[in-house]
């Protein structure tokens, strides 16, 4: 099938043909406008009666196919970010609750005492409104985000209402759920109102040893080459063509973090990773195989027990699961990790309610 298709059509065509999940697609706040996103996102809310939620991504790169190249910089976009989600909230809001009439005897479609300006005015942004399309049902979609950097985890605090955690190992889990909670607490939050979820690559076996030896053939896929380059990039754009796999990467070699203006957290973890003594394979594996995520490898017993210990810690308000096999983890994972985790009361047996905020357990804001 085609990759990377646009995510708000799919999802609307989703929307479609299914009555419960949640449909939520990601959409940038540097190379978009907020009442496009307010028109898409609003749209895809109402088809899907209250199912939609929006991935906010700042962009580390794709400058050059929107005319900002050079890509500006990590602070600014995190700054335009910040006006963007506020416009874009008061564009859904700019119709009141009531707003609708369709009196078709009076000729009146909504009320306009009942409709409002936006008239918003910022360093980056000015956006006059209303928006044209009357208030979503969930009063506005679910804000997620998945920042990991200092700007990331502020604006993540004050804006978002899922959190998505891409670290490795409780300790850094753990810490991440911390800073965030803390986090939306300092800027008057409830922290309970925001959802913190752990990325987990979960290889299944039918023994512990079965999901070794599927995990050692999953990493004999990778091609070497193309995988430091991978790190690379993430690590400054630095050439890591002459270093062994099995090589730890000196310090000195990475750049001053001040000087990273793409994805700083990747940047952090991997520092971290080097900093602990982690070789070249090991850094080639987290971003190679699993995009940065958590890898749990073993049996479904295992895989049950490694998201309840995350849970338990208070390290996760619960999960996004990126199996390496659709067809193998992925179906493992809703036939026997998900129904084990039902029996044990650690997953829901059904739907709470009709929205995304529902399943959630997201209050309407």
């Amino acid at each position: 099938p085609a990759q990377h298709l646009e995510p708000v059509t799919v999802l609307s065509a989703l929307s479609m043909c299914t009555e419960s999940i949640g449909l939520v697609g990601s959409a940038s706040t540097t190379f978009n406008e907020p009442f496009n996103v307010a028109r898409q996102f609003a749209s895809l809310d109402h088809l899907s009666r209250g199912r939609a939620g929006w991935n906010m991504v700042t962009s580390a790169f794709g400058e050059e196919n929107f005319g900002s190249d050079p890509l500006p910089s990590h602070a600014w976009r995190y700054e335009r970010a910040g006006e963007f989600v506020e416009v874009t909230k008061a564009l859904w809001r700019s119709w009141d609750a009531d707003a609708l009439a369709v009196d078709r005897e009076a000729g009146v479609y909504a009320r306009p005492e009942r409709v409002h300006p936006v008239n918003y005015r910022g360093r980056h942004l000015t956006v006059s409104g209303p928006l044209n399309i009357p208030r979503p049902p969930q009063v506005h979609p679910v804000l997620v985000q998945a920042g990991t950097s200092a700007d990331g985890m502020a604006f993540a605090s004050r804006h978002a209402e899922v959190v998505f955690s891409a670290h490795q190992g409780l300790a850094m889990a753990k810490r991440y759920y911390d800073q965030i909670k803390r986090g939306a607490e300092q800027v008057g939050r409830d922290p309970d109102g925001v959802k913190v979820l752990f990325g987990l690559s979960p290889v299944l076996g039918d023994t512990p040893g079965d999901a070794q030896e599927r995990q050692r053939v999953l990493a004999g896929l990778l091609n070497a080459d193309y995988a430091k380059q991978l790190v690379g990039f993430q690590l400054g754009g630095i050439d890591l063509a002459d270093y062994g796999l099995d090589e730890k990467l000196p310090l000195d070699l990475l750049p001053d973090p001040a000087v990273i203006n793409r994805r700083q957290g990747r940047f952090d973890l991997y520092r971290q990773l080097i900093e602990e003594g982690q070789t070249l394979r090991r850094l080639t594996e987290i971003e190679a195989t699993a995009a940065g995520l958590q890898v749990a490898v073993g049996d479904v017993e295992h895989i049950a027990k490694e998201m309840v210990t995350y849970f338990e810690a208070g390290a996760a308000d619960g999960f996004i699961l990126i199996p390496p096999s659709q067809r193998v983890d992925g179906r493992r994972l809703l036939s026997e990790v998900i129904p084990l985790l039902q029996e044990r009361g650690y997953a829901r047996a059904a739907y709470q309610g009709t929205t995304l905020r529902d399943h959630l357990g997201l209050t309407r804001p």
